[in-house]
């Protein structure tokens, strides 16, 4: 059995177990109220899938920039500042009308910093309407199509349908895989196995 399909047998015990996990993007009391009222404004107005679409892009936006991070939960960006700085994210990337005036309200009322936790509230509501499960997938690297594949498989197994399969590289953890499906989590990164190994030899 090759490494990779190790991971996936692995990737589907996991994936039958209840395992929690802490993530930035993890659903909280606040953003579970302010999710909520975006979920019903977006499918009131019919926009369901645009203003999903607008929280993907922001989700990765907020991985990649430091600027959205830092306008978002910096105690020195005023309450205007932020709801300005907001809303210029939404019309430079062209977001749903109600997507704009979410951001904005999250602005002004200074919870930039909870648009992580709307973002997973939303999305654990949209596949609650739709049935849809989705799973991201982290590697140092671009993974190949066989890969994927495989990986897809396991999921396949595990859930007993095919999820929505999104992926991200990230160099900082070294190699290995990370996939996350809603609130569960494998883990077979270098870098945590590496900190596991250090944290081991400290105690030993």
């Amino acid at each position: 059995m090759g490494r990779l399909e190790r991971l996936a047998t692995a990737l589907t015990q996991l994936l039958t177990a209840d395992h929690k996990v802490a993530d930035e993007f993890r659903t909280t009391e606040v953003g579970e109220r302010y999710a909520q009222a975006l979920f019903d404004l977006a499918s009131d107005g019919g926009a369901l899938e645009a203003v999903r679409g607008d929280l993907k892009s922001l989700r990765a936006a907020w991985l990649e920039s430091r600027d959205l991070r830092r306008l978002a939960v910096s105690p020195l960006v005023s309450a205007e500042d932020q709801q300005k700085g907001l809303v210029a994210i939404a019309d430079a990337a062209r977001f749903n009308p109600t997507t704009r005036k979410f951001l904005g309200l999250l602005g002004q009322n200074r919870r930039g910093r909870d648009l992580p936790a709307v973002i997973a509230a939303f999305e654990t509501l949209y596949a609650k309407k739709t049935g849809l499960v989705a799973a991201e997938v982290v590697s140092a690297q671009p993974l190949g199509a066989d890969q994927l594949k495989n990986i897809q498989a396991a999921l396949r197994a595990s859930l007993g349908k095919d999820p929505e399969l999104s992926t991200r590289v990230d160099p900082s953890i070294l190699g290995g895989l990370k996939v996350k499906v809603g609130s569960k989590l494998f883990d077979a990164s270098l870098k945590t196995k590496l900190d596991q190994m250090k944290f081991a030899l400290k105690r030993a």
